[in-house]
């Protein structure tokens, strides 16, 4: 029996590559965007901490006013944070929703070639069993060509 070449085997070797480059690129964008959820977390919290601190300098007995003047810039820097990571945070959760269209895109493709690949090979197994019977009824009309001869 002959062996199975597939002819198109580069290109399917090729979609595996970029599947997996693009798993990783995927991977690579969740990363960043549980990062930006974690810095988003730590700037609410700062932000809870400066609120949290204008409220003590408010019940204290005697005001300061430079103190609080000081903790309402920090609130406002705070909440200015906040809102730049929220940014961050979307576009960060709009490049894993990107990566993640091309990662099953490159899946596809994938799957696709393999199915050729599949094809061919059924092709091939029928090409080789119709050889292989065209074979056998060769053999079997020769036999019996030569016992016909014989009697």
């Amino acid at each position: 029996m002959a062996r199975f070449i597939y002819r198109m085997q580069n290109i399917l070797n090729l979609k595996e590559k970029m599947e997996t480059q693009a798993k990783n690129e995927f991977a690579e964008a969740n990363m960043k965007a549980m990062e930006e959820e974690d810095l988003l977390e730590q700037a609410k919290q700062h932000l809870e901490d400066s609120y949290a601190y204008n409220r003590e300098l408010m019940m204290m007995d005697h005001i300061d006013v430079l103190k609080l003047n000081e903790s309402e810039g920090f609130i406002r820097s705070a909440k200015d944070q906040v809102r730049a990571r929220e940014i961050q945070l979307k576009m960060a959760q709009k490049k894993v929703e990107e990566k993640r269209v091309l990662m099953q895109r490159a899946m596809q493709e994938r799957k696709t070639q393999e199915i050729l690949k599949e094809h061919a090979f059924e092709t091939f197994l029928m090409e080789e069993k119709a050889a292989e019977n065209k074979e056998i009824d060769q053999l079997t009309s020769y036999t019996h060509g030569q016992k016909i001869k014989e009697e």
